[in-house]
């Protein structure tokens, strides 16, 4: 599935980014520090981190589980409905493989032909290809500001937190190691809700190997903080999706189901 890859490599990007971000971080952010990024995103949440360990007792690291589990339940909708759209897809794959088997044929008018029809069924059934997208991008600059709130405010920064300091890697690469575990068993629940076959399934299969490996290799790079934060983050994400998968389809997708039977 096209969008799966699209996923992926959103998902490099994004890392890569993170890795790229270190030009700021020799510079303290402050409430006088300028420009949109600053401003808007590493500030705020600096003082977000901030604020919740002073009500903690000055601890930054149960401030960082907080707020990510704070994140993580503004992002619920979205997640939701990302993970409903993914089953909404699966429903409607046996009438696009009968649309690609119709117009199989290469030229530019079939493939436009193609698409159109493609485009039909996603109306007909509400279902958004992209919506899958969505969540990852919102989560980019998250994480980024993240990592920048994290070196560039000297009290989480030198703060030891458990065994390790939020602002430099584990040194025993405990952190990193159930960051990958986490992200494997995310990745394997996620899977364990979807039914693909082919090409799409293949590359499912490679993505829940693949993707806990980045993880364990960037967090053992990165700050602790940042390995706390997909710790935290993944673990929610598995209870999420077990209890999104337990209350099963909401009542728009039945109908849309049921529909695309009729």
């Amino acid at each position: 599935m096209k969008t799966k890859k699209y996923q992926m490599l959103v998902a490099i990007l994004f890392l890569v980014v993170v890795l790229a971000g270190c030009s700021q971080t020799n510079q303290a952010i402050t409430p006088e520090s300028t420009g949109i990024w600053n401003q808007y995103f590493v500030y705020p949440l600096s003082w977000l981190i901030t604020t919740v360990a002073n009500i903690f007792g000055g601890s930054y690291g149960m401030a960082i589980i907080i707020v990510t589990i704070l994140i993580r339940l503004a992002l619920l909708p979205l997640m939701i409905k990302q993970i409903r759209s993914t089953k909404a897809m699966q429903a409607i794959q046996p009438e696009m493989l009968k649309l690609r088997e119709k117009y199989s044929s290469k030229d530019q008018k079939t493939v436009q032909k193609l698409n159109e029809e493609t485009m039909k069924l996603y109306q007909q059934h509400g279902v958004n290809p992209l919506s899958g997208c969505l969540p990852i991008f919102i989560q980019m600059p998250i994480l980024i500001a993240f990592y920048h709130a994290i070196m560039r405010t000297m009290e989480i920064k030198a703060h030891d937190f458990l065994w390790f300091q939020l602002g430099h890697p584990d040194p025993i690469y405990a952190l990193p190691i159930i960051a990958g575990i986490t992200t494997f068993i995310q990745q394997k629940v996620s899977m364990n809700t979807t039914t693909m076959a082919g090409p799409a399934a293949q590359q499912m299969k490679i993505m829940l190997y693949v993707m806990p490996i980045m993880i364990l290799v960037f967090a053992i790079n990165l700050p602790s903080a940042l390995a706390l934060y997909w710790v935290v983050g993944n673990t929610f994400m598995i209870v999420q999706t077990l209890l999104v998968n337990r209350t099963g389809n909401t009542p728009d997708q039945k109908n849309n189901v049921g529909g695309a039977s009729k």
